[in-house]
C-alpha cells in the first residue's frame, strides 16, 4: 500500500492537464458547439421571461406539488399541452468564468485523489506502468463521466451532448492513468 502523500504530484499534475486539454477542447475543438440549441424567437423568450425576475436556481414545469398531482388528469392535460421542460437560470451579466475555471481544476484534483486512492489501495510501490494505468484509468473514467448519464436518463439531456462528454471523460481518464503510470512511486 502507498501513501497518499507521496502520490500528490501525479494528482496535481493529471489535474494540470486535464485542466489544459479540456481547455483546447471547448475553445478549439467545434465538437460541443451543437451541445444546445437556439430557442425558436429568442429574443421575444428571454424578453417575456425577464418579467417574471426568476432568481437563480433549477426549475421544471409543469411541476406537480405531490405526488397525487402527477397522477391527476389536469397535471396529463398540463403535460399534454406542453412545453415541458427543466432548464437552470444562472446570474445575469458576464459570466464568471474564473470561478468556474477553478472549481473545474479543484474537481479534476479530487478525481485524481480518488484515482490516487484506489490505485494505492490496489497497488504497491514498483506496480507495472499498465497495472498502474488500469486502476487510475478506471477509477478517473467514472469520475469524469458515468454521473452525466443521469442526467439524460432522467431530465433528457441529450444522449449525442451525453455522449461527446463522456468520450473528453475517456480522454480525460486517459491522461490520468498515463501521469499515474509515469509517475508512480518505485518504491
Amino acid at each position: 500500500m502507498i501513501s497518499l502523500l507521496s502520490l500528490w504530484l501525479p494528482i496535481v499534475v493529471s489535474a494540470a492537464i486535464v485542466f489544459a486539454v479540456s481547455s483546447i477542447i471547448h475553445m478549439m475543438l467545434p465538437y460541443h458547439k451543437s451541445d444546445f440549441a437556439r430557442l425558436p424567437d429568442e429574443d421575444k423568450v428571454m424578453e417575456e421571461l425577464r418579467k417574471f425576475r426568476i432568481p437563480p436556481g433549477d426549475y421544471q414545469f409543469p411541476r406537480p406539488g405531490s405526488m397525487k398531482e402527477m397522477g391527476s388528469p389536469e397535471f396529463a392535460e398540463k403535460r399534454a399541452q406542453g412545453p415541458v421542460a427543466i432548464f437552470t437560470v444562472m446570474k445575469s451579466g458576464p459570466p464568471s468564468m474564473g470561478k468556474s475555471l477553478a472549481a473545474w481544476f479543484l474537481y479534476s484534483v479530487v478525481v485524481g485523489f480518488l484515482a490516487a486512492y484506489i490505485t494505492s489501495r490496489a497497488l504497491g510501490p514498483g506496480a507495472r506502468y499498465l497495472s498502474v494505468f488500469r486502476f487510475a484509468g478506471c477509477t478517473a473514467f467514472i469520475g469524469y463521466s458515468l454521473a452525466l448519464w443521469q442526467n439524460t436518463i432522467w431530465y433528457s439531456r441529450s444522449w449525442k451532448a451525453t455522449l461527446k462528454s463522456t468520450f473528453d471523460g475517456l480522454l480525460y481518464a486517459l491522461l490520468t492513468a498515463g501521469v499515474f503510470g509515469w509517475l508512480w512511486p518505485t518504491h
